[in-house]
């Protein structure tokens, strides 16, 4: 039995996660660091209101024995200047990884990147730059297994208020965007159960692209 920590359960991806976990019966524990309650009780769960993600409480019980970290927790680009959104992207998790490495080492994290995620970190797009950035210092931290999943344009099956504008011109253009390719978009449901899985079996990739989730998916319905 696993004990799981998680962050962004608030958020798409993150709550889908979360409900995996909670299902699960090779999970006995599930931490989950948020920013704001999800109102969600059960007998696993440990909810951790998180104030800043830069100060996290190193003493704090629940870091030891954790075997698998989903980090789901991020911003949209243009939601937030550079600074913040590097903050988000690369300082927080950061932080965290580090507490990890020194209370529970063997461990697996499983990181929400994005397609495009520049490991040369040369890229002049900051989302591409900023992912890169922290793909690499999770993949050198030594755990047991670092794995970076980079969905294309994420699909939420449930519906939902929008971010932004674009966002919700690109649901509506989801049938036509699916056209593009087997790296262009994923259904929420299916990036979540993708993720789960590998963070409890593994996977042969370390970086799980757009195509790489959905065969993921694939042999998951075949099999």
């Amino acid at each position: 039995m696993k004990t799981v920590l998680i962050t962004g359960s608030t958020g798409m991806i993150g709550s889908l996660v979360l409900e995996h976990c909670l299902q699960s019966e090779e999970i006995s524990r599930v931490i989950s660091l948020v920013r704001r309650s999800s109102n969600i009780t059960h007998p696993k769960l440990q909810e951790v209101i998180v104030e800043d993600f830069l100060n996290l409480d190193e003493e704090a019980e629940y870091w030891d024995s954790v075997d698998v970290v989903y980090y789901c927790l991020g911003v949209y680009t243009g939601a937030v200047n550079k600074e913040l959104f590097r903050q988000i992207t690369v300082d927080y998790p950061e932080a965290l990884a580090t507490i990890l490495r020194k209370k529970s080492p063997d461990l697996v994290f499983c990181l929400l990147s994005g397609a495009g995620a520049d490991r040369t970190e040369t890229s002049r797009m900051m989302f591409a730059r900023d992912k890169g950035s922290i793909e690499n210092t999770l993949s050198k931290m030594g755990f047991t297994s670092f794995f970076a999943f980079r969905p294309g344009y994420i699909y939420p099956v449930t519906p939902r208020n929008e971010p932004n504008f674009s966002y919700k011109v690109m649901r509506l253009l989801y049938p036509v965007i699916r056209l593009m390719g087997k790296n262009s978009s994923i259904k929420s449901t299916d990036l979540a159960a993708s993720m789960f899985e590998v963070g409890l079996h593994g996977s042969d990739l370390e970086i799980l692209e757009n195509k790489d989730i959905l065969e993921l998916v694939s042999a998951r319905e075949t099999g």
